[in-house]
């Protein structure tokens, strides 16, 4: 594989900064810079894969404001469906691959069932509909593809929850977070492991769903995070039992948030012929490595 050349999208985000260190010894990682390329420019995205010719494309690039999303539906639709759309025609002509990163906001949200990938499509927002698009452009193109559908993604880099509630666990001596939304919460360093194993194995082309084992409120998540911390030995001024659980509607937002974002792991797991580990595990992990 030392001769391939792998264009990473989204290089300096929290995926794409993880995949770039998990693809580095696997052939010429190429991770151009916002300056170095537009994602937005048609043109500019076709000029730079003709000249580099990779031969592996990990799109971690897309717009995930989603409440911004509402009020700049043109820019969502760029990043998250006509460039997926663009990369996965490239890929066909060329015979590349594209590995493309979407979302559980695919789904419609409700109900407390795990959805597996063949459940019916129906986002809640703007977001979740320019998502849906590009996954379908990429699944009709013809080209040996990768889609992973994830959720809640987070890391020891950049903005998230978890940065988020370490900061304020600093200063505050109680939080409120809703309690009525389930996910996995998913690290980004998890998803690009499991990418090189599913590329190193030469998954067959399809849409899975990537995410730790087990559920969890957001709510759970950040009386995790504040114990988890705490055992580490971050300095906090908040205790778990100090965050109180408060419903969507008392915290409204312009873009809707689906309530249930369970993802069932089969389908991938029966492709790498392993079992992911729990989403506590991965949190223990990823604050450890926050402390570095």
């Amino acid at each position: 594989m030392a001769s391939n050349r792998i264009l990473v999208l989204g290089g300096t985000g929290q995926v794409g900064f993880e995949l770039v260190r998990a693809f580095s010894l696997l052939g010429d990682v190429r991770a151009p810079s916002r300056i170095e390329l537009d994602l937005t420019s048609e043109l500019a995205v076709s000029n730079f894969l003709d000249q580099f010719q990779p031969s592996l494309i990990l799109n971690a690039a897309a717009y995930t404001a989603v409440d911004k999303a509402e009020s700049e539906p043109v820019l969502a639709d760029r990043l998250n469906h006509l460039l997926p759309a663009q990369l996965s025609n490239w890929s066909a002509k060329h015979s590349a691959k594209l590995v493309h990163y979407s979302s559980d906001y695919v789904y419609p949200g409700n109900g407390r069932h795990a959805w597996i990938e063949t459940d019916l499509t129906a986002p809640c927002n703007e977001y979740g509909r320019t998502k849906l698009k590009g996954d379908q452009a990429v699944e009709s193109s013809g080209c040996m593809y990768l889609i992973f559908r994830t959720s809640w993604v987070y890391s020891a880099r950049g903005h998230n929850f978890m940065k988020t509630m370490l900061a304020l666990g600093k200063e505050r001596t109680s939080l409120k977070v809703v309690y009525d939304q389930v996910g996995a919460p998913t690290p980004a360093r998890l998803i690009a492991l499991v990418t090189l194993q599913a590329c190193l194995k030469s998954v067959t082309s399809g849409t899975y769903h990537l995410a730790p084992r087990g559920e969890v409120s957001w709510h759970g998540f950040a009386q995790a995070i504040f114990k988890f911390a705490a055992v580490a030995g971050i300095n906090l001024a908040i205790t778990p039992d100090a965050v109180e659980p408060i419903p969507s509607s008392d915290y409204p937002t312009p873009a809707q948030r689906p309530q249930n974002s369970r993802l069932n792991l089969t389908q991938l797991e029966s492709a790498l012929n392993c079992e992911l580990p729990s989403w506590q595990s991965q949190l223990q992990l990823t604050i450890e490595e926050y402390l570095l």
